[in-house]
């Protein structure tokens, strides 16, 4: 008997996957490798609740950009320093990190000692937590001229 595939339905971020449900690791594996799209609801947090995961889209001459495409291409190489794969660090920092709001209380704030990941808490005016960005907070070594 052959299986029926669910519907997938478009978002504002494409295809949205929802078979990742509280599976970050495996959301952010299959995010890497189609490279479009959102989970819903990949991650959770109890004082957030659930929290999509979208691709996103980054600019490589500026590095400018938003999603897991954006802090891959942006900070994939000190995730590694730390010793971590993305799919890894992310839902660690989600879990465990210092949760704050930002000055203009759009957005959750969630740091560790080295990282500190941007939850959007809404998307076109509608309320959507998804993540945004990551940010570095080790001090960098000043270069020397």
């Amino acid at each position: 008997m052959e299986k029926k595939l669910k519907k997938r339905t478009i978002g504002d971020f494409g295809e949205q996957y929802t078979e990742f449900y509280h599976k970050p690791k495996e959301a952010i594996k299959h995010l890497k490798k189609v490279k479009h799209g959102e989970c819903i609801a990949a991650l959770f947090r109890s004082d957030i609740g659930d929290i999509d995961i979208v691709w996103g889209e980054n600019e490589p001459k500026t590095n400018k950009g938003f999603g897991l495409n954006h802090i891959i291409e942006k900070h994939g190489k000190e995730i590694k320093q730390l010793g971590f794969e993305v799919e890894d660090f992310i839902p660690i920092v989600i879990q465990f990190g210092e949760l704050s709001l930002s000055e203009t209380k759009e957005e959750f704030i969630l740091e560790s000692k080295s990282f500190r990941i941007v939850i959007e808490r809404t998307y076109k005016g509608k309320s959507k937590k998804w993540i945004l960005t990551a940010f570095d907070l080790r001090k960098k070594p000043k270069s020397k001229r």
